[in-house]
Formats: structure tokens, sequence, C-alpha cells
């Protein structure tokens, strides 16, 4: 599923140069994105990577390093890839998903020559609501408030790091 608006103030977000595209991705089972084309117009959504039932685990990496290459194929150019870095997980099997896509989008981003940065949580839950440890809800709502129309967490986590990353733009030239 994917979303597609406009900035919502373009006076604040759309000073920044803007020649490249840029890609905004919470990381999971259900992996949240957000793609900012060199326009300015933001699209979003969700996507699922997970292996059929008659297939192996390996699955779900091959569809995310395709999916990568679609999405850098529709953006091109694509110059960075910003992530959620989660430092703590409720469970292992959450922290053994999110450093397999972040293992391979490393790795992708490497032999793509695209940048790539990780931005912690708080910092973005910090920029997007005001607080470090707002709830899911919370991020949603300050999403909303952008015109954005986010399906669930994950697209709004998404829609959240990127507009920290215009906000940087901005601020840093």
């Amino acid at each position: 599923m994917a979303h597609q608006c406009a900035p919502n103030n373009p006076q604040q977000e759309t000073e920044a140069p803007q020649p490249t595209s840029v890609l905004a991705l919470d990381l999971g089972g259900q992996t949240g994105w957000a793609l900012r084309q060199p326009d300015g117009t933001i699209t979003s959504g969700t996507v699922t990577f997970k292996p059929g039932r008659f297939e192996g685990g390996g699955m779900a990496w091959l569809r995310f390093k395709h999916w990568l290459d679609e999405v850098a194929g529709f953006a091109a150019p694509l110059e960075r890839v910003y992530f959620e870095e989660v430092r703590r997980h409720i469970g292992t099997l959450a922290c053994q998903v999110y450093g397999g896509f972040l293992a391979h989008l490393t790795a992708w981003s490497e032999a793509n020559g695209v940048a790539y940065q990780g931005v912690p949580v708080g910092t973005i839950k910090k920029h997007a609501t005001g607080k470090g440890n707002a709830s899911k809800a919370q991020v949603i709502h300050a999403m909303k408030r952008l015109g954005h129309t986010p399906a669930d967490d994950n697209e709004a986590d998404a829609l959240a790091l990127l507009h920290w990353v215009i906000a940087q733009e901005v601020e840093h030239g």
C-alpha cells in the first residue's frame, strides 16, 4: 500500500535543494517506507517480505534486495537511505529480523554507492512530536497533522524519519 502527498508546508520543507531522492525506512517484519522525490513529492507505505509457506528463510532477504532495486530504479537517482536505528528490542526474534534487514540494507547500499545513515528512535520521535518517548499513536497523529495518511505505525515512523531528514537539510543547507 502506498500513499502520496506534497509537502504540507512548502515554505518550511522545500527551501533545501532537492536534486535527488531520499528513502526513509522503518525496518522490520512490516517495513515502513517513505520516499521523497527530487520534486518534493512524498510517497509512503508498508511492505512485507515474509517468505511463503514452502520457501526458505532467505527469500525474505532476496525480496528485500529486489524491492530496494525497484525503488532505486523508480527514484533515480537515489542518493541516500535513512533507517530507524533501534538500539533495544523487546524480543529475540524482532532483534534478529531487524539485524537481518540492516545487514542486507547496508550491503545493498555499499554495492550500489548509496549513502546510508541510522537515526535513533528517540531523535525521530522528538522531532515529530516534541517527545522522545512518544507513543505510536502520537507519531501517527503527528504525521496526519502534516497531511499524510499513514496506514500504521510503521509507515508513520518512516514518514517521521523522512521529515527529520528534510528538517536537517533545511537547517544545514
